[in-house]
């Protein structure tokens, strides 16, 4: 039963995600595919998921301690931040910062966890804003 509600509340947040993408204003030098293509896709990723949750619960689901559900609540706290401190302290920064939490709290070492954070952050950095040639948020440094 709580995989089908966890799955319903997916699928609820996988169409806000995809309609908040569709309402996206496009710039004036717009590409072929938009700014809501990216955000799409992942929107109906997340949906199908939900759907195979809903569809194919677990028979004997077992919930984690509180401990757990603390962990978990603290990486949604850190995706909230992420989002509300991008611009001010840039994409490469807040990367590194969230990812490097992340990594830690997967069970990744301090020093593991750190080396991830800024690797992730250079690749992505490298990746969307050299390759793909993608305006990011730049804050205090200038990348």
């Amino acid at each position: 039963m709580s995989d089908r509600i966890m799955g319903g509340i997916g699928l609820a947040l996988s169409l806000f995600y995809i309609w908040a993408a569709t309402i996206i204003p496009e710039s004036f030098m717009a590409d072929v595919i938009g700014p809501s293509t990216f955000p799409i896709i992942i929107g109906v990723l997340m949906a199908v998921c939900s759907l195979v949750f809903i569809a194919r619960p677990d028979p004997d689901p077992v919930w984690p301690p509180l401990n757990r559900l603390a962990e978990i609540g603290f990486a949604i706290l850190v995706c909230f931040l992420y989002a509300q401190l991008i611009d001010e302290l840039g994409f490469a920064i807040c990367t590194a910062l969230a990812s490097g939490y992340l990594c830690w709290r997967l069970g990744g070492t301090p020093v593991t966890a750190v080396l991830t954070g800024l690797g992730l952050a250079a690749g992505l950095y490298l990746i969307f804003k050299t390759i793909l040639g993608l305006s990011l948020a730049a804050g205090p440094l200038g990348f």
